[in-house]
């Protein structure tokens, strides 16, 4: 299973002709190599960037992490070296965790240098990452139906449950973990005999809640939160989606397909990696 999902996510590179400019765009970062995740490092000013850089199951050392302005401009393309696929991240008591395959990386945020690689016991694909106001970080097995928490570089499980029907997406959002589900049955093409939807998970006691009128819409990949607003990205489509309490999910942008793991600056600018473009889009929020 494996094999063939990481498989059918290489294929997809390139299968749509050149989006047009979104409405409320702000700029376009190019010349990155399949970048996975985008977020905002306020206190210094930039955005932080994962490149997968190649099949994003194999551990080949090619992935690596660059550092933009907070207009577009690359400032470092290689800052930091020596990743296998890098994908989310998160920051946390002056480090970087990066999600990688099957290890959590850990990058000391001032230098960028790579200070730690933590193992996952029983990982098969880490996806996204997220902390908490306590500093603990949160990264998603998508492939295990399984999030797992890590406090003070040491990984324990969180949740496993089939409820969570392949999570991607996860984003701290106060006293809960909201996630971003891809969906359940996934095909060779990586479509899904089901499609994702929003969940929210307690962070005190772990229960996993489907959020309301946001279930089975899309295969869902990143994902934050706004105020009371969530908004989500659908890599095959390139659809970025809008929900509110109360309310159904809402298309608010499209893409190329490959939209990832998109940041924000928790205001009202969404950071989104193209994946398949080798771009990220800042966009400005109504």
């Amino acid at each position: 299973m494996k094999r063939l999902i990481i498989s059918a996510l290489v294929a997809t590179i390139g299968i749509a002709a050149a989006p047009a400019v979104q409405a409320g765009e702000l700029w376009r970062a190019t010349g990155l190599e399949q970048p996975e995740s985008a977020l905002l490092d306020a206190p210094n000013n930039r955005i932080i960037v994962s490149n997968i850089v190649g099949n994003p199951g194999d551990a080949d050392g090619n992935g690596y992490l660059s550092v933009l302005s907070l207009d577009g401009k690359i400032v470092t393309q290689h800052w930091t070296d020596g990743m296998d696929a890098p994908k989310g991240l998160a920051i946390s008591g002056g480090k970087l965790y990066v999600a990688d395959i099957t290890k959590v990386r850990v990058v000391d945020l001032a230098s960028g240098r790579l200070i730690n690689s933590i193992v996952v016991p029983n990982a098969v694909f880490l996806n996204d990452m997220t902390s908490d106001q306590a500093g603990r970080v949160y990264v998603s097995d998508m492939l295990a139906d399984t999030i797992y928490r890590i406090d003070g570089d040491r990984p324990e499980l969180f949740v496993r449950d089939a409820m969570l029907a392949s999570p991607n997406g996860v984003f701290a959002d106060g006293g809960r973990l909201i996630v971003a589900s891809w969906g359940k049955g996934i095909k060779p093409d990586f479509s899904t005999a089901e499609p994702g939807g929003l969940l929210a998970i307690d962070l005190a006691s772990k229960v996993v809640s489907p959020l309301p009128g946001a279930q089975r819409f899309a295969d869902l990949d990143g994902v934050v939160a706004i105020g009371g607003t969530i908004y989500a990205t659908a890599y095959m489509t390139g659809t970025l989606y809008r929900y509110k309490a109360g309310g159904a999910p809402e298309a608010v942008a499209h893409f190329k397909p490959g939209s990832a793991d998109i940041g924000t600056d928790g205001k009202s600018i969404l950071y989104v990696p193209l994946m398949n473009d080798g771009e990220v889009a800042a966009l400005k929020l109504d």
